[in-house]
C-alpha cells in the first residue's frame, strides 16, 4: 500500500511539470501565431502605403535623384550630348576659375541678390502696410496690387522692354518734362535697374504674405505701445518689424534663392537671340544665362554641370549664413525658434 501510494504520488508529481510544459508550449505557439499575423498585417499595411507612394517614388528617383547624380558625374567629364562622356577630373572646375565670363555672370547675379532682393522685400512690406490701413474697397486695391503676379514672366518682360524703350512712353514723358532719358536696356548702367523696376512691379505674392503677417500682429501690442507714448515709427520699428520678422526671413531666403537662379527676365530683356544674350555689354549676362549657353547652345554639358554644382554650393552656403544670422534678428511668438 505504501509503495503503491508513493508510486501514485510520484507519478502524479511527474505529470504536473508535463502539463506545465505543454501549456507553456501551447501559449508560445499562440503568441507566435499572433506575432506572425501582426507581422503580416504590418507588411500588408506597408505594402499598401508603398503602392500609393510608388508614383512619387518612381518620379523622384527618375526625375530628381538620377539627374542629380548624373550631373555630378558629368561635371567631371567632357560631355557634348552626342558622344560618350570622357573623364577629365577637375578640368571643368579649373577652367571655371579662369573663365572671365563666369566671374562676370556671378557679379551680375550678386547684384540682383544684394540689391534687388532687399529692395523688393522692403517695397512689399511698404505696400502691405499701406493696404492694411485701407478700410473701404480694401479687396479691390489688394487685387490690383496682386494682379501683376499673374502675368507670365515673358509677357511682363516684353511689356517693360516696350515701356522702357528709348522711343517708348516713359522716355517720351521724361523728355516732355526735360528730364534726361536713360537708355535702359540699351545701356549697361541702366539695364539691371530696369529689371529691378520689373521686379518691384511683380511683388504681389510677397505683399500678400506680409499682409497676412501684419493682420496676425496682436492689437494689444499696439495698444501697449500707444500707452507708452510710442509714435508711428517707433510702433513700426519696435512692434511691427519684430512680429513679422519670421516672414521677412522667409521672403529673404526665397528671394536669395530666386536671385541666384535669375534667368527668364534677363534672357528676354537681352533680346532672346543666342548671339546677343547678356547684352548690353554683358550687363545682363546672369549665371543662369551663361549656364544655359554653355549647356544648350555650345553643348558643353560637362562644364554646365560643374557650373550647376557650384551654384548649388553657393546657394546652400548663403542659405546657411542667413539661417545662422536669423538667431539675432528673427523673433518668434512664444520664444520658440
Amino acid at each position: 500500500m505504501w509503495r503503491t501510494r508513493s508510486t501514485g504520488r510520484a507519478s502524479s508529481g511527474n505529470r504536473e511539470p508535463d502539463i506545465a510544459v505543454t501549456s507553456g508550449h501551447a501559449a508560445g505557439v499562440v503568441v507566435g501565431r499572433r506575432a506572425r499575423r501582426s507581422s503580416r498585417r504590418r507588411l500588408r499595411h506597408y505594402g499598401v502605403v508603398l503602392l500609393f507612394l510608388s508614383p512619387w517614388i518612381i518620379g523622384f528617383l527618375t526625375f530628381y535623384l538620377y539627374p542629380t547624380l548624373a550631373s555630378l558625374y558629368f561635371s567631371f567629364t567632357h560631355y557634348d550630348l552626342l558622344t560618350p562622356p570622357k573623364w577629365v577630373g577637375l578640368a571643368n572646375y579649373r577652367f571655371m576659375v579662369t573663365d572671365p565670363l563666369f566671374w562676370q555672370s556671378l557679379r551680375n547675379t550678386l547684384w540682383m541678390v544684394v540689391f534687388a532682393t532687399p529692395i523688393q522685400v522692403a517695397f512689399a512690406i511698404g505696400c502691405a502696410v499701406v493696404l492694411i490701413r485701407v478700410k473701404q474697397g480694401a479687396g479691390i486695391y489688394r487685387t490690383i496690387f496682386f494682379v501683376p503676379t499673374m502675368v507670365p514672366a515673358v509677357a511682363a518682360t516684353l511689356g517693360f522692354v516696350f515701356l522702357l524703350n528709348p522711343a517708348g512712353p516713359i522716355d517720351r514723358t521724361l523728355s516732355l518734362l526735360h528730364i534726361p532719358q536713360p537708355l535702359w536696356f540699351q545701356q549697361p548702367f541702366w539695364a539691371k535697374p530696369g529689371l529691378l523696376l520689373l521686379g518691384l512691379w511683380g511683388v504681389g505674392t510677397t505683399m500678400i504674405i506680409f499682409l497676412a503677417a501684419l493682420i496676425d500682429v496682436p492689437k494689444e501690442l499696439y495698444e501697449a505701445a500707444d500707452i507708452e507714448g510710442a509714435g508711428p515709427w517707433q510702433r513700426f520699428r519696435n512692434v511691427t518689424l519684430p512680429m513679422i520678422s519670421p516672414v521677412i526671413f522667409f521672403s529673404l531666403v526665397i528671394g536669395v534663392i530666386y536671385g541666384f537662379q535669375y534667368f527668364t527676365e534677363g534672357y528676354v530683356a537681352s533680346g532672346g537671340d543666342p548671339n546677343t544674350l547678356g547684352n548690353p555689354q554683358g550687363s545682363l549676362l546672369f549665371y543662369g544665362i551663361l549656364l544655359y549657353q554653355q549647356g544648350f547652345q555650345y553643348f558643353h554639358m560637362g562644364y554646365a554641370s560643374a557650373m550647376a554644382w557650384v551654384l548649388f554650393l553657393i546657394i546652400m552656403v548663403t542659405t546657411l549664413v542667413l539661417i545662422w544670422s536669423s538667431r539675432r534678428w528673427v523673433h518668434y511668438q512664444g520664444g520658440f525658434r
